[in-house]
């Protein structure tokens, strides 16, 4: 069974697609899709660029985070830097080093591969890469000029075993966040951080040029 224990790439027949809908960054797709007995069945969902997020740990074992409002849902959330691949195959680690830069004002030494992750398969294609960056310092040049819901973003630093509390407690309820720390703690019981995947391992949902 572990030998088996691999997603595979798979691609149903498609009778007919169409893009109902196309914003500024996603689009709504409407597929029809030949299911296994022949029959048709309508999917809808969102094509989605991609993401990359980004667990930023210091040497006092804090994460990063950021407190942002989220109008789909309703929240100000806790979340860590994180942002869209922009440009149709950008390194995703070119992309994490934007968003720490221009969410936190930091860079960092050493970077690895934490998870990848497609955030919600079922209605949106969306493939997010999750980074842990390490050896983080403040960063050289000017600040980036914080607009929309960034105008009320908070930045602090956590335990990590304070994080961890919080998303099994039910009080921290961002995908990124909470991916992000249980891998961080998984990883240290399975070998240690320095063997995660390096920053450029290969990410067939959002292929690159290293």
């Amino acid at each position: 069974m572990a030998e088996q224990l691999k997603d595979a790439a798979a691609e149903w027949k498609i009778l007919a697609s169409e893009t109902p809908f196309k914003g500024a960054k996603t689009s709504v797709r409407t597929d029809d899709v030949v299911m296994p007995d022949g029959t048709v069945a309508r999917r809808d969902y969102q094509v989605h660029p991609g993401s990359v997020a980004i667990l930023a740990l210091d040497d006092d074992d804090r994460v990063l985070v950021l407190n942002q409002y989220r109008h789909p849902v309703r929240h100000k959330l806790w979340e860590i830097p994180a942002g869209l691949l922009d440009v149709p195959g950008e390194n995703p680690l070119s992309a994490a080093q934007r968003e720490l830069y221009e969410e936190a004002h930091l860079r960092a030494e050493d970077w690895r591969v934490l998870v990848d992750v497609y955030t919600t398969p079922g209605g949106c294609d969306e493939a997010v890469r999750v980074f842990l960056a390490r050896g983080v310092t403040e960063a050289d040049g000017e600040r980036y000029a914080a607009h929309g819901e960034e105008l009320d973003l908070m930045i602090d630093r956590v335990p990590v075993a304070d994080l961890v509390r919080g998303a099994l407690a039910g009080d921290l309820h961002n995908n990124c966040l909470m991916l992000g720390v249980l891998a961080l703690q998984a990883a240290r019981a399975d070998g240690g951080l320095d063997a995660l995947r390096p920053a450029n391992a290969p990410w067939p949902a959002r292929p690159f040029t290293p």
